[in-house]
Order: structure tokens, then C-alpha cells, then sequence
């Protein structure tokens, strides 16, 4: 089974879109440690996702203890649910490789974030990893991200999150590209389901970041109602730092996918 086929059967088996980031911050966890942190939000939620997305540097800033965390956390992730490896590496070639090979072959993942700054060239190592997913940044969640992906190029009178929208495009011969696109930005986000409209797209920024949910779910999706991998991570698994949080984590997981699927519903134009 290539990633698409266990997206989309994880959806339909939780009936969810929602996707959430395990990003283990000591700041703000409760007083156990990282993988046995994870590993509660996993028992709390595994039946409310499509995917889970640790965030690598979490992991990276705790040393090798924290890799070690990462590590198991992956081997504890139900099979039939992927794992999202947000890591968005962006390199030469001969590094790109190894960058690969670590998130696809030594850590398990079964897609990963990349950064298409650097050309296809940088690309291509993780593409060739047919059953694996790769989401291409596009037009990311953070305010800064304008500085660069909204700039209008000259030769095509067209904002540069487009052209990376058309170039993954072009290059998804496999089936195994997606891209990442903010709910932060909802015209945006509809113009790139527009431009890319059978590839999915990861939707981080609902939450903390203050994204429209609703948008978010009606310019997300593919014309089937799928497609759309909705990430949260704080508003979800530190939804209390006492030793509830697991039970904190279901709820406020189980309210958000309950909401995705209400909008879902009215985009769709089905009843709720």
C-alpha cells in the first residue's frame, strides 16, 4: 500500500481529515517524558486521524534521547495510520539522498516535507521513493512566508506559490507528491486546489496560528471531499498539562474532527 491508498483508507476508517502534530515542547508538556507523552496522546486519538506529523525538530533539540523518543513513537503509531515526517529538508542532490534515505528508510516515515527552494534537482531523490509521500512547501502558514511565496514573478505576472503549485504539478508523475499550504490563507489555498486539483494538500495553521477552519475544508478538499490533511498540534495535545492531558487530547481532538466533518458536510452539500 503507497501512502495515498493508506491516506485515504485511514480516512475513511476514521472518518477524519484531521492530522495531528506530535511536537513534544518540555515547556509545555505535563512531567513525563517525551515518548511516554506521545504515546498516551496516540491511545487517546488513534481512532479520530488520518495521520499523525511529528515535527523533527522537537526530537533534534532534545539530543539523542529525544531520537531515541522519536524512534519509538514511530514503531508505537498504529500500521494503518501514516506518519508524516515534517522535516522540510531542501538540499544538493548527493545530500538530498541521504536526507531520503533517513526519513524514508532509517525513521519509517511514510511521507516527508520538503523545501523546493534548491530546484527539482534537490527534489528528485525523495521522489523517487514511489510509495513514499512528498509535500512540496508551497505557501506556507507563518506571516514571514509572504516575504518570498507572495512575490509576483515577472516572466508569469503570477505570485511564486503558484508557480511551485504548478512545477509539483508537472513533476507528480508518480502520484506521490502533496503540498503544503496554510489555512492562514484561504484565497490562496483555493487557488491552489484549483491548480493541483486531484494532489493532497497538508493544511497546517488551524489553531494557535488562528486559520479558518471552514475554508480550510471547503478550498482544501478534492472534488470527492478528500484530500485534505488538517493539522493541528498545540491546540490539540496541550490541551491540558495535568495528568488529563490524554483525556484533554480526545476531547479536543474528537470536537475538532466532529467540526471538520460539519463543514465538510455543507461544502459538500450533503447532511450533516
Amino acid at each position: 500500500m503507497n501512502f495515498l491508498e493508506k491516506l485515504l483508507q485511514a480516512a475513511r476508517s476514521n472518518r477524519s481529515l484531521l492530522c495531528i502534530g506530535l511536537d513534544p515542547d518540555p515547556e509545555l508538556m505535563p512531567k513525563v517524558d517525551v515518548f511516554q507523552f506521545n504515546r498516551a496522546i496516540i491511545d487517546a486519538t488513534s481512532d479520530l486521524v488520518r495521520a499523525y506529523k511529528p515535527n523533527l525538530a522537537f526530537y533534534e533539540a532534545l539530543g539523542i534521547e529525544g531520537l531515541k523518543a522519536l524512534e519509538r513513537t514511530v514503531a508505537y503509531i498504529p500500521k494503518g495510520i501514516p506518519i508524516i515526517g515534517d522535516a522540510k529538508r531542501g538540499d544538493i542532490g548527493s545530500t538530498a539522498r541521504a536526507y531520503a534515505r533517513a526519513l524514508f528508510e532509517t525513521l519509517g516515515f511514510d511521507a516527508a516535507t520538503v523545501n523546493p527552494y534548491l530546484g527539482y534537482d534537490s527534489l528528485e531523490p525523495f521522489i523517487e521513493y514511489k510509495e513514499k509521500g512528498v509535500f512540496i512547501l508551497c505557501r506556507t502558514s507563518n506571516v514571514g512566508s509572504a516575504h518570498f511565496q507572495a512575490l509576483t514573478l515577472t516572466e508569469t505576472s503570477r505570485p511564486l506559490f503558484e508557480l511551485v503549485a504548478q512545477r509539483a504539478r508537472e513533476w507528480n508523475l508518480y502520484g506521490n507528491l502533496g503540498l503544503v499550504v496554510g489555512a492562514t490563507y484561504p484565497e490562496e489555498l483555493r487557488r491552489v486546489r484549483q491548480i493541483c486539483p486531484e494532489m493532497p494538500l497538508l493544511i497546517p495553521g488551524i489553531g494557535a496560528q488562528g486559520g479558518d477552519l471552514a475554508s480550510a475544508v471547503r478550498y482544501g478538499v478534492d472534488a470527492k471531499g478528500e484530500k485534505a490533511i488538517i493539522s493541528s498540534s498545540r491546540r490539540i495535545i496541550y490541551a491540558s498539562k495535568g495528568e488529563d492531558f490524554a483525556a484533554a487530547a480526545r476531547e479536543a481532538a474528537l470536537n475538532l474532527r466532529d467540526q471538520i466533518n460539519l463543514y465538510l458536510a455543507a461544502s459538500q452539500g450533503e447532511a450533516p
